[in-house]
């Protein structure tokens, strides 16, 4: 399975957001599936791609070409993928997406899980879209995603099928889920 994984360049202030990366990295890394990410070496993009590889995982790195610089560029990709612009990158990732995860990440991270929550929301989509909700991270957006329910402007059940799982295991379990 492709997994598609949307995180920030930087790591945060609250470290559980790193263990977060390395233990779905080690898992995925084990697993035989294929990390999707955008390339980069630094932040939670470093952390998740080095604990892939360490445990002998494929990594697939989408980068633009502006940011494919020898100090932004992940060194030990298993494919790298160079393309022009940000919307090709996130175009390239969602094709190539068995599965998407947003770790904690800042706006970049938002904007490419939301082309996701959207995607669902239009039935265009039927993979799983899973936000790692690590020490309450995306409580807020999921409280405006209630709102915006509550308030007629999304679906009951379109919120029922974005996943806001609080643990690395609960990720795991629905990865395991959608691969079955």
């Amino acid at each position: 399975m492709n997994i598609t994984v949307y995180c920030g360049s930087n790591v945060g202030l609250d470290p559980a957001y790193a263990e977060a990366a390395r233990e779905l990295g080690a898992w995925i890394g084990e697993s035989g599936h294929t990390l999707v990410y955008g390339g980069g070496a630094k932040g939670m993009m470093g952390v998740l791609c080095d604990s892939v590889l360490k445990h002998n995982g494929s990594v697939i790195g989408i980068i633009p070409d502006f940011l494919a610089t020898p100090e932004q560029l992940h060194p030990g990709l298993t494919e790298t993928q160079v393309v022009t612009t940000m919307s090709e990158r996130k175009a390239r990732m969602i094709a190539l997406g068995d599965a998407f995860l947003a770790l904690p990440g800042g706006v970049g991270t938002l904007e490419e899980i939301s082309e996701i929550i959207c995607r669902v929301h239009l039935s265009l989509t039927a993979e799983p879209c899973i936000l790692a909700d690590i020490n309450g991270y995306y409580q807020p957006l999921y409280r405006m995603m209630e709102q915006m329910t509550e308030r007629g402007f999304y679906e009951p059940e379109h919120l029922a099928a974005i996943y806001f799982a609080k643990t690395v295991e609960e990720i795991i379990e629905i990865l395991i889920d959608a691969n079955h």
